[in-house]
């Protein structure tokens, strides 16, 4: 008989229980700001013995800090207020998308503390190019953060198209196939930081930082889920329009990924099997419509007009221009037609709207929201129903790249701290 039981976890000894503890205990204060001891053993139901012990090895290695009197109206001593350390470990994340290429450090409590963008056509440039580009301005980025004894633990590279294994599979818009981004990013970045003069402030004997990589949608996403105003929201859809159009499904605060990891390419859903043809090979998907060449062009704009055509299709929309409207209408029923499908599919508590669609969504919202009232079939899509939703600014996906990284910090700080250790010993 078939046994279709799921494996069991190894027992757990001293040293993972441990590790799990002091896990705990930094995710404890990381959530609530700042906080006591006596605080986070009532939350996490430890002892303030238990707590004391594994508080102390956290602020030693310089995951928490102390300060101050916290004074809680009981009786008893006042205890010292607790917060996650602004200096230290840190995350790095990087997005390449078609048009730019982002860079950003965030400390340990998720606050961005470096960001670096440059606009610059990537399509059609070979990807060792592109590579090179985005790793040089994660150098400069690096060094920024020193300055402010920050030390990425490691970096997350976020990518449209399809990405597994730390290979690009197919990114239809950047005309990828098959690119070992993952390694050829850790190592052209190497190769920089050890040819660099020292910064004062920077390790003078820079180790090669662990890299991985993932769609930017997923990374978008995520940062939304983080540092967005969903509120209590946990599922969502979420769509981000740049020149492509990517998207991601959180189903209680976890990514959808998928059999293989390629869920969310709504943007080759196909409208109409014999429209123009996509980058990807298929003829009539979304991007083809409501992707931002495609608005820049129905709206009298040259499509590859990049980022200053959106912010001047935005002002012409501002302005009451008839045929910057109508293109954004055109788009909004294209969108609206399939999110309405998706969300018959996934049911989703909300939809949100990055990037691109951000600026557009006071002329979006009303065609979008029409379709999704009168095709979803559970009644809950009404107009001003309030799940259809703008991103918020901070929904980005090289914030939430480098807020990958440092979630892992959290999740294992004892192994990040030996690691560390490690390395040090090595240089």
């Amino acid at each position: 008989m078939t046994n279709h039981r799921t494996p069991l976890e190894p027992k757990a000894d001293k040293d993972t229980v441990r590790r799990h503890n002091l896990s705990l205990v930094l995710r404890a204060v990381h959530d609530e700001g700042e906080t006591t001891r006596a605080a986070v053993a009532g939350r996490s139901g430890l002892t303030r013995a238990a707590v004391s012990s594994l508080t102390e090895e956290l602020l030693a290695g310089g995951f928490l800090t102390e300060s101050g009197k916290a004074f809680s109206g009981q009786a008893g001593r006042p205890g010292t207020v607790l917060k996650v350390a602004r200096t230290g470990f840190a995350g790095l994340g990087v997005e390449i998308n078609i048009d730019y290429v982002t860079v950003c450090v965030v400390d340990l409590a998720g606050t961005d503390r470096v960001r670096l963008t440059e606009h610059v056509d990537n399509r059609d440039v070979p990807p060792t190019e592109v590579i090179a580009r985005a790793a040089r301005i994660a150098a400069h980025a690096l060094e920024s953060a020193a300055e402010q004894d920050l030390h990425p633990a490691a970096a997350h590279l976020a990518l449209p198209g399809l990405v597994s294994g730390g290979v690009v599979r197919h990114a239809p818009n950047l005309r990828w196939n098959r690119v070992a981004a993952e390694g050829m990013f850790a190592q052209a970045l190497s190769k920089l930081r050890l040819m660099r003069p020292p910064h004062p402030a920077a390790d003078p004997a820079p180790r090669p930082l662990p890299v991985t990589t993932g769609n930017e949608a997923d990374a978008a996403a995520l940062a939304e889920l983080w540092f967005g105003r969903l509120g209590k929201v946990r599922s969502f859809l979420y769509l981000t329009g740049e020149i492509g159009i990517g998207g991601a499904l959180l189903v209680d605060g976890e990514l959808l990924g998928g059999a293989h990891g390629f869920a969310g390419e709504i943007g080759h859903f196909v409208v109409d099997e014999e429209g123009p043809e996509c980058r990807c090979g298929a003829r009539g998907c979304l991007e083809q419509y409501a992707g931002q060449a495609a608005l820049l062009r129905a709206a009298g704009i040259a499509e590859d007009a990049g980022q200053p055509g959106v912010a001047a299709l935005e002002r012409r929309a501002l302005e009451g221009d008839d045929q910057a409207r109508a293109a954004i209408a055109a788009a909004g029923r294209t969108l609206g037609l399939v999110l309405s499908g998706a969300v018959n599919l996934v049911d989703p508590d909300a939809v949100v709207l990055g990037g691109t669609f951000r600026a557009l969504m006071p002329w979006l919202r009303d065609p979008i929201e029409r379709c999704l009232e009168r095709r979803v079939v559970s009644g809950l899509w009404s107009a001003g129903s309030g799940r259809l939703r703008a991103s918020s600014v901070a929904g980005d996906a090289a914030r939430g790249s480098a807020a990958l990284v440092v979630r892992d910090v959290r999740a294992d700080p004892q192994g990040y701290a030996e690691r560390a250790a490690t390395m040090r010993g090595r240089g």
